[in-house]
Order: structure tokens, then sequence, then C-alpha cells
């Protein structure tokens, strides 16, 4: 994991001086051991009204874009379902355009819970001044918790690298998007990519899903989105935006070039308000530790991909993208 960190700490060389939280001293105590899905004796929680009703009477979860609200709500309803019947208040799933929707919701305290990216999570902990914490976090078929930006190009364009990429037309997925806004844009600065020389334009799509259908109906030359970079890229990889375009018969993967591909990315959490009952977020963490053994169907419903579960989140991990989101604000500023 060490050299993974390093990696994605020369994203952005303004932090080369910043230490990755976790990284062991001579000085350090032993990091405790965060939870796994695969941990023997991780159980799901009992079905039952649960004491910390009385200070939230309800949960709401935010479900993020990449595909159409009718999709999302369909796909998310078994999840819904089966969280309000284990804990007993209700519980309703909330469509988000954006992720500056849920980052806005969060900070108005109308939301408990959302998936978010690890920018988007750093935007909210800043925009909330600490008010999120991350809970748990997706691992990957082997075990691990990051993902790539990729890079996707239409497979006919001629383009076959970001050298072709000069002087063409890019499309970011969300401002508050790591891969599909941030971590590109850092790395392709570090590359000595003048962003705004180096493509005739650059532009929101509105969503991975949308910067993907952007590209295929030629209004773009290609844009980022996210993969996991494991497994067939023929099938779009284990998991991520292409893959999930796949499955829904939205995309063949023929009709596509990835062309530049990011270093790891630390993947985003499952979020919660700071605030929630220390109870409330064990309950909730061992909601979804336990999820793959104890409801598969529903777990793959919402992973939409092989994966190993979930791993206990911790704060020092998303520290850095919280610095790059800044230096990303100063860089933006001397622009101005």
């Amino acid at each position: 994991m060490p050299a993974t960190r390093r990696q994605i700490l020369r994203l952005a060389p303004a932090l080369a001086g910043l230490s990755w939280p976790g990284r062991a001293s001579a000085e350090d105590k032993p990091a405790p051991r965060l939870r796994r899905s695969a941990d023997a004796d991780v159980v799901f929680p009992a079905a039952g009204r649960r004491a910390w009703a009385e200070q939230v009477p309800h949960l709401n979860i935010v479900l993020m874009g990449g595909e159409n609200e009718t999709d999302r709500l369909a796909r998310f309803e078994g999840y819904r379902a089966l969280m309000q019947q284990t804990f007993g208040v209700p519980v309703r799933t909330l469509p988000a355009s954006d992720y500056a929707g849920a980052i806005q919701a969060f900070d108005a305290k109308q939301v408990e819970i959302a998936s978010l990216g690890s920018t988007a999570y750093a935007a909210a902990w800043m925009e909330t001044n600490g008010g999120v914490e991350p809970l748990v976090v997706p691992e990957e078929e082997d075990g691990s918790i990051y993902y790539r930006a990729v890079m996707v190009a239409r497979a006919k364009s001629g383009i076959t690298d970001l050298a072709g990429m000069k002087g063409h037309s890019l499309a970011w997925a969300d401002v508050n998007s790591s891969s599909g806004y941030l971590v590109p844009r850092a790395a392709l600065r570090r590359q000595g990519v003048d962003i705004d020389r180096y493509f005739s334009r650059t532009g929101f799509a509105g969503g991975h899903e949308q910067a993907v259908v952007a590209v295929l109906q030629k209004q773009y030359d290609a844009c980022c989105t996210w993969a996991s970079g494991l497994g067939d890229e023929s099938q779009g990889f284990t998991r991520g935006n292409l893959r999930a375009m796949v499955q829904k018969g939205m995309l063949d993967m023929k009709d596509v070039r990835i062309v530049w591909t990011s270093e790891p990315i630390a993947t985003g959490p499952i979020t919660v308000r700071a605030d929630l009952p220390e109870a409330c977020k064990e309950d909730l963490k061992l909601f979804f530790l336990a999820l793959p053994k104890a409801h598969p169907d529903i777990y793959q419903q919402i992973t939409r991909g092989p994966g190993t579960g979930y791993r206990e989140g911790r704060q020092e991990d998303y520290d850095i993208f919280i610095a790059m989101r800044r230096e990303e604000a100063a860089a933006r500023r001397r622009r101005d």
C-alpha cells in the first residue's frame, strides 16, 4: 500500500512535501485494525427500532448521478427497504444530479448518508467544516480500495494516446469528481500539459454517464471517467462507469478507446454526517460491512460489479484530496 499512496501523492507536485497519513514512523502507535466485510466476526445488525431513532427519526440517502433517475431509484429500492426494515425508521432515497447537490444537502443537514467520490468527500468536509466523516469504503475484487481515472475517445477518432488529444475537445464529468476532473487535471499538469491551451476546449457534461454519451455523440472528442482498471477491458473492467454502461446496453467497448490512465486513486467513502449518534454510525457501519454476506443480492445490485465488500473508512485517507482541492483553487485564482 505505501508505494501506491506515494504514486497518488505525486499527482499534485505542489503537495510533494505532504506526508501520507498512516505512514509508519518510530514514534507512531500501531494503527487500529480496520474491520472488513471479509472478517468472520462481522455480523449483520438485528432488526428492530433503535434508541437513536429519537434523535434520528429518519434516514435520507442521496443517490449520486451517473445514470438516469428512474434506474437509480429502481436499483436501490431493495437496499432502501432493507435499511428501513432493519432499523425501524423511514428511509428515503433522494437522487442528486451532481455532487454539488449532495454537498449542499449535507451542509443543510437534510441527508444522513451518501456515497461520494474522494474529491466530493473533501468538498463536503470543507463545506461543512468537518461535518461529515467516512463510514466505509468499497473494496475491489482484489481487496484494494483504489480505482483509476481514464480518458476515453471514440475508437474511430484516430486518437490513440494523450499526444493525439492535442487540439481536441475534452469533457469533464463533474467539478467535484476525483476521476472526472480533479485528479486528471493534477496529473496532466504534472506531465507538463497546459490544460487551457492543450485542448481545443473543455466543458462539463453533467456526470460520468453523460460524459461518455457526449463522446459517442461527437459532442466532445474525449472525456474523463472512472474504472477499476481490473478485469476484462472489453466488459468495462470489473467496476466503474464504463462497466455500468456496458451492463445497461448503453456502451460497446469496441466503440471507444482508452487513451490515458491515471495512477491509482483512493476510492471515495460511503459518507455520513459526523453529528449522528455514535450508536447510529456503528449500526450503519455493520449494515454495510455485513451486507455482502447477509444479503449478497442487494450488495450486487448496488455495487454492480465483483468486490470483496467494504472496510472501515478513515479521515486521514482523504486529507490529500482536501489539500489537492485547495491547490486547484489556488491555481484557479492564479489564472484569474
